[in-house]
């Protein structure tokens, strides 16, 4: 019996990321981050959630949570973003903290929205690195796999939404 509890300990972790919800998202379009955190520091309570906004996602809001203190660090872009009615943006959140308690035995969703801008080229992948901060330990999904690396040959990866071409519009019939 000892060998096979062995095993499915040795799968478990795999699945224990922190992750998005939705993997995809297209160019000028909407974006709700579900980020789920399934567990603390090995067994520890995590006490803050830290988000880093990747370039290219704009106009991000973070939700409120319950019991939560929620701070949010303002930031230049990189490049200004050229939204719809030619409005630029030129700045926005760039991170996210939640602070508050989250017991290990318990998982949690933490929340924002955002806008994909509309010159992210299909194909790009916009790298959304969380870092846990728990009561004992620190877990920093903040890998990135090298070009041709396997993400899940990772330990902690980031999360990541794939950016894709909007489903085919009137355009594609000649």
């Amino acid at each position: 019996m000892a060998g096979a509890t062995l095993s499915l300990a040795a799968a478990a972790p795999a699945a224990a990321h922190v992750t998005l919800e939705r993997a995809e998202a297209t160019p000028g379009a909407g974006y709700k981050a579900v980020l789920r955190v399934p567990h603390g520091c090995g067994s520890a309570a995590t006490l803050t959630v830290r988000v880093t906004i990747p370039d290219g996602l704009i106009a991000v809001k973070p939700m409120p949570k319950p019991g939560w203190t929620l701070a949010v660090t303002q930031g230049a872009y990189a490049k200004p973003y050229e939204f719809m009615h030619g409005i630029t943006f030129k700045d926005g959140v760039r991170e996210i903290t939640w602070t508050g308690r989250l017991e290990d035995a318990f998982y949690d969703e933490f929340v924002f929205s955002g806008f994909v801008a509309g010159t992210v080229e299909p194909g790009t992948t916009l790298v959304v690195p969380v870092v846990q901060e728990c009561e004992q330990g620190t877990a920093a999904w903040t890998e990135v796999p090298a070009a041709g690396q396997d993400p899940h040959a990772l330990k902690t990866p980031a999360p990541s939404i794939r950016v894709i071409a909007p489903p085919e519009s009137h355009h594609a019939h000649h």
